[in-house]
């Protein structure tokens, strides 16, 4: 076990730690439990439920149950019980970040701020929740009407990862909820504590019974397909890996389910000759360093121009090597611990592929003995286009710089990649920054800056890296279906 703090230690025992099934707290039918796990220490902070297929299965009844009082509901009321859980978050910041950051790693200040974004979405949602529209119109020949409505979809499945465990829920339980769709959510077995914490949240917000179900599991195929399968979820939301998306898609095949899929990325973080060297290199630490670089929008590949490639290089590894690692709950910390062993392990073998292939380290680049799964900040440099962390995501705290000669060479680069999430570019020609914006086949591009993600803002990609978009005035798109109702007006 972990040796917690007296304040960690309360929070921790203040969640519940059980299965949240048609508004009540129950264990798993088996009475099974598995251990949440503290990355800084690689000890145990607590154990919780762990669900069955048959606890899945209790849990999706519910939502189904209550689906038809929950798309009756007026729309005012979804966003009031939005409203409310906004409000309670930002009232509990301090102690939702604490627990994040126990059960995830990430640093307070940052899990403080995952608190407010994760807020933020009730919050947009509420207000698309009064603003579903549909329309009339005349038929073509006169002689009909066009009503056009949108409806729930129905009943959902939610699947969240690790890496925001509060924010992910959110960004799905938002647009769910102001659409008028029950849901079962699962999140990641690494990080359930957010999730359950959020339960008791939605809860005292006013949210009815059954209309959203958490199960925590070990498992997760094996609890999730029967579901998929079973014809009573109309929709799946997913973020993770693009390999267990695509086992997803499949399932939903077989009942033909609505998907949204938000999956992996490789993010071509793009530095142009006439960039603002400072802007750049402090847009290369937030896209890089964001979650100790454990983020599908983080720079995969940082590509230079070879006239500004050992300015920025310099620069970037002082500003790297001045990040403070540590336990996330210490003061002054930057970059907290990797989520666990494979995580550390897979940037380990990363960072040693590029250099055997070589790259030079002019940082970082060797795990310091010691508990938890902390590895140091890391810019590697003249990292060739082979290496295997070119084509795959790093999730660690490692940026690698390639140079580039011309536009149309870094292009092509940026696009040599099945992923399409996000593209980062830096450059003070506005004729350039949109040509190359246009042209790089992402679904997001920021163009001076180093982050996107914004709950007003439509998030997704192209290519293997999903399907559908979440936030901004679309995201409750994905939760609605659109009816046509003709009416004759000749007799």
């Amino acid at each position: 076990m972990t040796e917690l703090a007296p304040a960690e230690a309360k929070v921790v025992e203040a969640v519940a730690k059980r299965l949240f099934i048609d508004g009540r707290w129950v264990d798993a039918v088996d009475g099974g439990t598995f251990e949440v796990v503290d990355p800084s220490t690689g000890g145990t902070l607590c154990s919780v439920a762990d669900a069955t297929p048959a606890d899945g299965r209790a849990a999706l009844d519910a939502a189904v149950a209550a689906q038809a009082g929950w798309a009756a509901t007026a729309p005012r009321q979804r966003a009031d019980v939005l409203m409310a859980a906004f409000d309670l978050l930002h009232q509990r910041v301090d102690e939702l970040a604490l627990l994040m950051t126990l059960e995830m790693g990430k640093p307070l200040a940052e899990a403080r701020g995952e608190i407010a974004y994760a807020a933020e979405f009730f919050r947009h949602f509420a207000a698309e929740a009064v603003r579903i529209d549909g329309g009339y119109q005349t038929a073509p020949a006169g002689n009909a009407r066009f009503l056009i409505t949108r409806q729930p979809v129905g009943p959902c499945l939610l699947i969240t990862p690790w890496n925001f465990p509060m924010a992910m829920g959110t960004r799905k339980l938002g647009p769910a909820l102001a659409a008028g769709c029950t849901s079962v959510i699962k999140p990641a077995h690494q990080t359930p504590l957010s999730m359950l914490a959020l339960m008791e949240i939605l809860v005292e917000a006013g949210l009815p019974n059954g209309v959203v179900n958490c199960v925590t599991a070990m498992d997760a195929g094996g609890v999730m397909e029967p579901l998929i399968r079973s014809g009573l979820a109309r929709k799946l939301s997913f973020t993770g890996s693009t390999r267990v998306g695509k086992v997803l898609l499949e399932q939903c095949a077989d009942k033909v389910l609505r998907t949204s899929l938000e999956l992996g990325g490789n993010a071509p973080f793009i530095v142009f000759e006439d960039a603002d060297l400072d802007e750049a290199v402090d847009g290369a630490i937030a896209a890089k360093m964001r979650n100790m670089g454990e983020a599908c929008t983080a720079a995969n590949r940082i590509y230079v121009h070879e006239s500004v490639l050992g300015d920025f290089g310099e620069r970037l590894a002082a500003k790297m090597a001045a990040l403070t690692v540590g336990r996330g709950t210490e003061d002054g910390v930057t970059v907290g611990p990797l989520i666990d062993e494979a995580g550390l392990a897979k940037v380990e073998s990363l960072v040693t592929d590029a250099v055997a292939r070589g790259a030079t380290v002019l940082t970082g680049g060797e795990v310091a003995p010691g508990n938890g799964y902390f590895y140091p900040p890391t810019v590697l440099t003249g990292v060739p286009r082979d290496a295997a962390m070119a084509g795959q995501e790093i999730f660690g705290p490692v940026a690698p710089l390639t140079p580039f000669g011309s536009e149309a060479e870094v292009i092509a680069a940026a696009n040599d990649t099945e992923y399409g999430l996000v593209a980062y570019v830096f450059t003070n020609d506005l004729r350039r920054a949109l040509r190359v914006a246009e042209a790089i086949d992402t679904g997001m591009v920021g163009l001076n800056q180093g982050v996107v993600s914004n709950p007003a803002a439509p998030f997704g990609g192209v290519k293997q890296s999903g399907l559908g978009r979440e936030g901004g005035s679309v995201g409750i798109d994905e939760f609605l279906e659109t009816k046509y109702i003709g009416i004759a007006m000749t007799r």
